[in-house]
C-alpha cells in the first residue's frame, strides 16, 4: 500500500495499459480518477476497482478538448482535494500506410489526441501540482517515439513529440517538486494490438518490416502497470526526465 491515500488520475483508463494501471494503483492504495472517452469501458474499470476494494470516480472526457481536460482535473480536485499522480496515457494508433498515403484527417486526429491531449493534460495538472509543491507524472510514449517504425510515420511523429514534451516539462519543473517521466512500451497485448491483423486483412497492405518481439511475445498490460506504479511511487524519487523502455528487447 505504498500509494495509500495518494490521488491518481489515469487517462485512457477504460482499457489496456490504462485499465491495468488503474487497478494496480488502486490496489496499492491510491484513490483513482478514471478518464476515458468511452463511458461504458471507463465505468467498467471503475466497477473493477471497487470490486477489489478501491475508491475512485469516472469522468468521461475527450483529452483533445481543453474544456474536458479542465473538467477532469477540476473533478479530481473537488472530489479528493489534490492530485499526486497523473498517468497521462490516452492515445490512438494510425492505420499502417506509407507516408504518402496517410490522409491529412488521419494525421490531424493523431496529433489532436496523442500530442495535444498529452500537452493539455500536462498544462492543467502541473498547475495543481505546482501549487502543492509535489507530484509524479508518467506520460505514455512508445518505442515508436525513440526509433522508426515502418508504415507508422504519423504515429511515430506524435510519440516522438511525447518524448520531447516529457523532457522539456521535466526540466522546467525539476526544482518544483514535480517528477515527469515517460514509458515506451513495445508490443502490448491490448485491443489496439489485436486489431493490427484485422487492419492488414481489411486494407490489403502489410509493411515491409514488422517489429521483432525478441522476447518472443507481447507484453501483458499488467507488466506495464508495474512500471507505472514504480514511477508513481517514492521508489523512483530520483527519476525525472527518464524515457523508460519496456519492450521485451524490441529496440535492441
Amino acid at each position: 500500500m505504498e500509494l495509500l491515500n495518494k490521488i491518481a488520475i489515469i487517462t485512457g483508463a477504460g482499457s489496456g495499459i490504462g485499465r491495468a494501471s488503474s487497478l494496480k494503483l488502486a490496489n496499492n492504495g491510491a484513490k483513482v480518477v478514471l478518464v476515458d472517452f468511452n463511458k461504458e469501458s471507463g465505468e467498467e474499470t471503475l466497477k473493477l476497482v471497487k470490486e477489489q476494494g478501491g475508491e475512485g470516480i469516472f469522468v468521461q472526457a475527450d483529452v483533445s478538448k481543453s474544456e474536458d481536460v479542465k473538467r477532469y482535473v477540476n473533478e479530481a480536485v473537488e472530489t479528493f482535494g489534490r492530485i499526486d499522480i497523473f498517468f497521462n496515457n490516452a492515445g490512438i494508433i494510425q492505420k499502417f500506410a506509407p507516408l504518402t498515403e496517410i490522409e491529412e484527417s488521419e494525421f490531424d486526429r493523431l496529433v489532436s489526441v496523442n500530442i495535444k491531449g498529452v500537452f493539455l493534460g500536462l498544462q492543467h495538472v502541473i498547475k495543481v501540482m505546482e501549487s502543492q509543491g509535489s507530484g509524479s507524472i508518467i506520460n505514455t510514449a512508445s518505442t515508436a517515439g525513440i526509433r522508426s517504425e515502418h508504415s507508422l510515420a504519423a504515429y511515430s511523429a506524435t510519440k516522438h513529440a511525447v518524448v520531447g514534451l516529457t523532457k522539456s516539462a521535466s526540466l522546467e519543473y525539476v526544482k518544483k517538486g514535480i517528477r515527469i517521466n515517460a514509458i515506451c512500451p513495445g508490443g502490448v497485448q491490448t485491443g489496439i494490438t489485436k486489431s493490427v491483423a484485422e487492419m492488414f486483412e481489411t486494407s490489403g497492405y502489410v509493411p515491409e518490416e514488422i517489429p521483432n518481439m525478441r522476447i518472443g511475445r507481447y507484453a501483458e498490460p499488467e507488466e506495464l502497470a508495474e512500471m507505472v506504479s514504480f514511477l508513481a511511487s517514492d521508489r523512483a524519487s530520483y527519476m525525472t526526465g527518464s524515457i523508460v523502455v519496456v519492450d521485451g528487447g524490441l529496440t535492441l
